[in-house]
């Protein structure tokens, strides 16, 4: 149930805050894109390492045409690529990247607002059960888990908590920040 808690919680993110350009981390496929209405936003960055991700947001999104641009960049080494916007959403995405490195391309973005939605396991394991599980054997060494005190090291102050349950002893956790 993870896709389809995220989709109703990015619902909610797109319309939080008064703002005119949005840059979604990690936007793999486009999931909740629909939720955006064409006259919000004057510019929609949608980013990920991966092209043939893009290419399917591309596709699916194709009436954001003259909004929408994406970005295949590899936040690790390239995060000094990416334009300003007012506000960054990362969901899942953050615990791949580290802090460190969220902390540097949200440095070069410099967005008044960000959105993250997080996920917090309650067991040990935090990879749902699933034929493909052993694709994520070695994923536990490079997982993190984000922190609010993150945040306030590079001035952005935690303005909106909320909390969505998951099967398996997992929660998502939505995290907004202010500059």
């Amino acid at each position: 149930m993870q896709l389809q808690a995220m989709n109703g919680m990015m619902k909610g993110q797109f319309d939080a805050y008064p703002i005119s350009s949005v840059m979604i981390l990690g936007i793999a496929g486009g999931n909740g894109l629909e939720h955006i209405s064409k006259n919000k936003f004057k510019k929609l960055y949608g980013v990920d390492v991966n092209p043939s991700y893009l290419k399917e947001v591309i596709h699916r999104c194709s009436d954001f045409n003259g909004i929408l641009e994406c970005i295949c960049v590899n936040l690790i080494d390239e995060a000094d690529k990416l334009p300003k916007a007012d506000m960054v959403i990362a969901n899942l995405l953050i615990e791949y990247i580290g802090y460190k490195c969220f902390q540097k391309v949200i440095q070069c973005v410099n967005p008044k607002y960000i959105l993250c939605i997080i996920q917090i396991n309650l067991e040990d394991n935090w990879v749902s059960d699933s034929p493909y599980l052993h694709v994520f054997d070695r994923l536990e060494e490079i997982h993190h888990q984000m922190e609010e005190q993150t945040m306030l090291e590079i001035n952005y102050y935690a303005i909106k908590t909320l909390e969505h349950m998951l099967p398996n002893g997992r929660k998502l956790v939505q995290m907004d920040f202010r500059l």
